[in-house]
């Protein structure tokens, strides 16, 4: 049996992502950086060696990550499939706020949210870590069903990869990160 190979992208960036405030779920559009790495990104998945055996491009549905994904997909000549469980984590009340002001407004929620407690859901509807992740692993394995030994493309967000990346290297949810998401 061969394995699915999954290539992971993080969408480009926003203005929200220069000034390091929460987005999770809102859609929050590219900014002129972000269209420039998404146009970066699918020129080197164009000429990577085996880029015509992409067999599929899946995408969260949110803009910043399906903007993306659509540089990629003219290069490639593939449809993109949106997947609402690629979605960033719903981070309830804290989307809109930078980090600097969820430690301030919401100190008891922002040091539980370091230590990375799975089932601590933050105020306003969001999802615990652990639902996140079963989530993502969901979806994730959606994908790896229905292309079985091809390769994806997979655009989508940086608390995704994080998840992904815990579960391909057997890391728990409540260790701390040990790479960056640039």
């Amino acid at each position: 049996m061969t394995a699915t190979r999954l290539c992971l992208v993080r969408h480009g960036e926003t203005a929200w992502n220069a000034e390091r405030r929460i987005q999770g779920q809102l859609d929050v559009p590219l900014s002129a950086a972000g269209h420039a790495q998404a146009r970066a990104a699918a020129n080197a998945l164009s000429q990577e060696s085996n880029s015509n055996s992409f067999c599929a491009i899946y995408s969260s549905d949110l803009a910043r990550a399906l903007h993306t994904a659509e540089a990629a997909a003219h290069l490639l000549g593939l449809p993109i499939r949106r997947l609402a469980g690629l979605r960033e984590r719903h981070y309830g009340v804290l989307q809109t706020l930078t980090y600097a002001e969820f430690e301030r407004r919401h100190p008891g929620a922002h040091a539980r949210f370091l230590a990375r407690e799975e089932d601590f859901a933050l105020p306003g509807g969001s999802e615990s870590l652990r639902r996140f992740a079963d989530r993502v692993n969901a979806c994730s394995d959606e994908i790896v069903a229905a292309h079985p030994g091809g390769q994806v493309l997979v655009v989508t967000h940086g608390g995704v990869l994080d998840i992904l990346h815990r579960r391909a290297s057997g890391r728990p949810l409540s260790a701390p990160r040990d790479f960056d998401i640039p």
